[in-house]
């Protein structure tokens, strides 16, 4: 078995996809040079400064292994975060603005189990509140509030 720090060795990882990901596909861009940068310049860069930042953190990893037992990985967490942003994508054309962020803050929220539903409810409306307050009336986001799904 390998006597090493799980945690690091799955952060180190995902910094290294998502940078090998990015960096590769900002090649299909025009690079430039670094008087004259182009639009795939800065995310190649980016992108190898997390290549390297995944790389420090393993090895890092396999000089530290982990102290006490890898506490059980949050599946409902992970499941709730990830079908929001699906629900979301899916839904704000036909919802609208308000429900969807409303029901995807609702649903985040609870993917903690700290949260309980009435917390979970302050903080969706708080959520919605801002984000209102935000992208429509600061960024003038074009929205509409309540989609055609949902005619009153």
């Amino acid at each position: 078995m390998l006597n090493a720090s799980r945690n690091d060795l799955a952060s180190a990882a995902m910094f290294i996809a998502f940078g090998s990901y990015f960096a590769l596909e900002a090649l299909r861009y025009d690079f430039g040079t670094p008087f004259r940068m182009g639009p795939g310049f800065m995310p190649v860069v980016l992108g190898g400064i997390l290549v390297l930042l995944g790389v420090a953190v393993a090895i890092k990893g396999l000089n530290n292994p982990d102290e006490e037992a890898a506490p059980p990985w949050p599946w409902r967490g992970m499941a709730l975060v990830l079908g929001t942003i699906i629900f979301f994508a899916a839904t704000i054309r036909g919802l609208g603005f308000i429900p969807v962020v409303l029901i995807s803050g609702f649903a985040t929220a609870l993917s903690s189990r700290r949260n309980t539903i009435l917390s979970a409810l302050v903080i969706s409306v708080g959520l919605c509140v801002l984000c209102v307050l935000i992208f429509v009336v600061g960024l003038g986001l074009l929205v509409p509030w309540f989609g055609p799904w949902l005619r009153f």
